[in-house]
């Protein structure tokens, strides 16, 4: 069975036991986070589409890390002598799908 989940802005599409990286979102490491914004459901059945979510789905994971991606540099530099470089890093959680239900 796998969901199509809107977490952060973004849609994933999950299945028990991924691991993905989403947004940053509040949790220790090793807490239960419930994803309620689920867009689809599918698997060996039919699809359930949801008009604009499937009523009464779930989706559970476990965090497993808090951190912060790559740095990201963007460095500019003008004809006339000067440049700047400046960077940033973005910060991530990472959560390992444990249950779909639906």
């Amino acid at each position: 069975m796998y969901a199509v989940i809107r977490t952060g802005g973004k849609q994933y599409r999950v299945a028990e036991g991924d691991v993905l990286r989403i947004e940053k979102i509040a949790g220790d490491i090793g807490t239960e986070v419930s994803f309620t914004d689920i867009l689809l459901l599918g698997g060996t059945d039919s699809p359930k589409v949801g008009r604009p979510t499937v009523a009464g789905a779930r989706v559970v994971g476990k965090v497993l890390a808090q951190d912060k991606h790559r740095r990201v540099l963007n460095f500019r530099k003008e004809k006339e002598g000067w440049t700047r470089r400046r960077g940033h890093r973005q910060p991530y959680t990472e959560v390992k799908v444990t249950s779909i239900s639906g």
